[in-house]
């Protein structure tokens, strides 16, 4: 308050003291949200809390912070939305018409910003962070490898790993979501690298202690088009085998569990030829399975070196 004997008249000749930059700037900051309708998630989350708990009250015990924090979010948020979300009664707070349409917009963005800040920030004692994602079938063994190893030679770098389908890879690496994929035949896009990790092979194994083939027996794994165009014409599998499976991992415990016969990986089964729970079926024919790893060619070069390096040490044995 400024009191009467304070306040100094102006003249025609009184000239306003200047404002520092300081001042002029947080004026034109202000004034600036004023204008443009800013979303903070901070004000989305108070609005949330506010209608899990039913009252201003409650939603500013749960937050740690006072009431008057609470109702200055809300007032906030609603000159920005230009809609009251809040009929505050005795009973606490109800929601309004546009208040209930509000909720999945504020649950969106809350849960969006939790998503990109686990997927960004990197955790405490760590000094990087890198996303990798992998093809269903080849995620065991070697990708299991792979993060074993890094735990052992990389325990600096935080890990967040994904298996998924092709296609979806090929999009989270697009929009920056995976700094790399390993993908088997990924499908051409100009906007992404893919470079050859390694030349795999699908071989025909048995549990046929002959290491013979019975085509009733044969277990179908879906390897992709390629595959499933070429293999009828190579080996002598039934046009209608009884067991179908799209999952290489499946399909290798099924086999396993039950007996048969089927194409694999050969790096997958090598464990089991070694073992010997499985034979490979003398004089079938081979199928290229190439493995690439994706990324993008804006990615930092120094990690994908990384990456390349030590996914190619744990695929290529």
């Amino acid at each position: 308050m400024i009191l009467p004997e304070q306040r100094r008249p102006m003249t025609a000749g009184t000239a306003l003291p200047p404002r520092t930059f300081g001042e002029r700037h947080n004026r034109s900051r202000r004034g600036g949200r004023q204008r443009r309708s800013s979303m903070d998630v901070c004000l989305a989350r108070t609005y949330l809390a506010v209608v899990s708990t039913g009252s201003f009250v409650a939603a500013a015990e749960r937050l740690n912070i006072t009431q008057t924090a609470v109702s200055a979010r809300i007032r906030t948020l609603e000159e920005q939305l230009g809609r009251s979300l809040f009929v505050r009664t005795k009973a606490g707070a109800k929601l309004t018409a546009a208040g209930e349409r509000f909720f999945r917009h504020a649950n969106n963005l809350v849960q969006t910003w939790e998503i990109a800040r686990q997927q960004i920030a990197v955790p405490a004692g760590r000094s990087e962070g890198v996303s990798v994602g992998v093809e269903f079938s080849l995620s065991d063994p070697h990708f299991a490898d792979w993060l074993v190893w890094m735990h052992h030679h990389q325990p600096d770098i935080a890990i967040r790993a994904e298996v998924d389908s092709s296609s979806d890879l090929m999009e989270k690496i697009r929009k920056g979501s995976l700094d790399m994929g390993v993908l088997h035949n990924p499908p051409q896009n100009s906007e992404l690298v893919a470079e050859l990790l390694c030349e795999e092979k699908l071989i025909l194994v048995t549990t046929a202690e002959d290491g013979g083939f019975k085509p009733d027996d044969y277990i179908l794994v879906d390897w992709g088009p390629t595959f499933l165009a070429n293999h009828p014409a190579a080996a002598a599998t039934p046009p209608s085998p009884p067991v179908s499976i799209n999952l290489g991992p499946l399909a290798r415990n099924y086999l396993l569990a039950v007996g048969g016969a089927g194409y694999f990986r050969q790096g997958s089964v090598q464990p089991y030829l070694a073992q010997g729970r499985l034979r490979r079926v003398e004089d079938a024919p081979e199928f290229s399975h190439s493995i690439y790893i994706v990324h993008s060619a804006q990615r930092d070069k120094e990690l994908i070196d990384l990456l390349r390096r030590s996914l190619r040490d744990c695929f290529v044995r």
